[in-house]
């Protein structure tokens, strides 16, 4: 289980979230940019390693009455992806028009995003790698994947 420490730096990592202490230690996160009234992305991060992120357009995960999956037993890879996918769900515009886009991995494979009939389209060079009906589906598979836009 990470420490709270750990917790704390990994979820500063993300700088469209801002930090706001509330009471007996805690922490919680917003995100000022998000296209709904819901901006608490971290809820009540404990010194004692418990917290909740807002998962609540996500799936995968079970959620409280209010959206929010426990993380206490995160790992990292865990924590940074359900935040990143958070901020996705909550980002203005995700179906807009991106044109093609390249992403690359550790080991320079490339994978090409496209928006073709509606569809997100994944391609390895000509082969279809995955299709997905919102552009923030296609880029939680492709992060998931360890995949980062270039």
């Amino acid at each position: 289980m990470l420490t709270f420490e750990e917790k704390l730096t990994i979820i500063e990592s993300f700088p469209e979230l801002e930090r706001k202490d509330v009471s007996l230690g805690r922490v919680n996160f917003h995100f000022n940019d998000s296209s709904t009234d819901k901006k608490n992305v971290v809820y009540h991060l404990h010194p004692n390693g418990n917290g909740f992120v807002y998962a609540g357009e996500l799936t995968g995960y079970e959620t409280n009455e209010k959206g929010m999956v426990n993380i206490r037993n995160f790992t990292e890879k865990a924590l940074r992806n359900v935040l990143q996918n958070a901020i996705l769900s909550l980002t203005p515009g995700e179906d807009e028009d991106h044109g093609e886009e390249l992403w690359m991995n550790e080991n320079t494979q490339t994978l090409t995003l496209i928006k073709e009939d509606e569809m997100w389209n994944v391609y390895a060079d000509d082969d279809l790698d995955g299709t997905f009906t919102t552009y923030k589906e296609a880029t939680s598979y492709l992060d998931e994947e360890g995949f980062s836009k270039i």
